[in-house]
């Protein structure tokens, strides 16, 4: 496909742009009816996610909680959230997973990650924010859709294709005789157009993406998705207004981001209402 492309004779590169990522969406979010455009399977995903997790492990800046204090709560969401994926409608790729949970001792890093193949990671900083573990629910429900929800390879997809595109552009632009520092400038508006037209706003939709499902993944594991809001309420107080524009920014505002948590609680409660309450046991947080 990429050896046709380049024959073409110049198009717009916004349109060539739009053509490449709508080109068959590969697999269908089971919860949004989005199309996802995938030129990775499974199997590399989770070989990816494992070597990654390896390096993070073995870094020495990385060091690992061994305070039960810290670990068991972490542990015990972490479980409950892995069962919830497995009777969710991401049920067969969650059983493929080889689930594993590691905590680092960092209280100035408030982060969480899941890697494709189910490798996860809970910084303690985290813990000042989500205060509680229903509010580390909802962390950890939002990072381990990602990786079920294969976003993590829908960028790089999406990253091949536009870097294809400017490919393309380059050689336009070159053909055209504009000379050299037209070409130049051309391409440095081109690659902030393809960044900020293409590639930001799909990281917002796998950010909005996983904020829907993980709260209804929390939900079902027995976690009240309301604390998701006082999540990201806390959030917004702790960045005090700063960060980039939403529109220049791979995440949905802090604003944008409540006010889609309250439009679909209404479904995360009824899942909730029917689930056995887990209690909201305060977390550790460093003096």
């Amino acid at each position: 496909m990429i050896a046709r492309i380049r024959n073409m004779r110049p198009v717009a590169v916004g349109v060539l742009l739009g053509t490449l990522l709508g080109i068959g969406g590969c697999e269908t979010n089971p919860y949004t009816g989005r199309q996802q455009l995938l030129m990775t399977s499974v199997a590399e995903e989770m070989q990816m996610g494992a070597q990654a997790y390896s390096q993070v492990k073995s870094d020495p800046k990385m060091r690992q909680s061994q305070d039960p204090r810290e670990i068991e709560p972490v542990k015990r969401v972490a479980a409950r959230i892995v069962e919830a994926a497995k009777r969710s409608k991401y049920g067969d790729m969650a059983q493929q997973f080889q689930w594993e949970v590691t905590v680092i001792k960092d209280d100035k890093t408030l982060n969480a990650f899941a890697l494709p193949g189910g490798k996860m990671a809970v910084y303690t900083g985290i813990f000042s924010v989500a205060k509680t573990e229903a509010g580390l629910a909802a962390v950890m429900g939002h990072e381990v859709v990602h990786a079920l929800a294969r976003h993590g390879a829908e960028r790089m997809s999406q990253g091949q294709l536009t870097n294809a595109a400017l490919q393309v552009a380059g050689a336009a632009a070159g053909a055209s005789g504009g000379g050299g520092l037209m070409s130049q400038a051309a391409m440095a508006a081109l690659g902030v157009g393809a960044q900020v037209g293409v590639l930001l706003p799909f990281s917002r939709k796998h950010e909005s993406e996983a904020d829907y499902i993980g709260i209804l993944l929390a939900a079902d594991a027995g976690y009240d998705p309301r604390e998701s809001v006082g999540l990201w309420e806390r959030m917004a107080q702790l960045s005090g207004g700063g960060g980039p524009a939403e529109f220049m920014s791979t995440h949905p505002g802090h604003e944008t981001r409540i006010e889609q948590l309250k439009q679909w609680m209404p479904e995360a409660m009824a899942i909730y209402q029917t689930r056995q309450p887990v209690p909201a046991a305060l977390l550790p947080v460093a003096p």
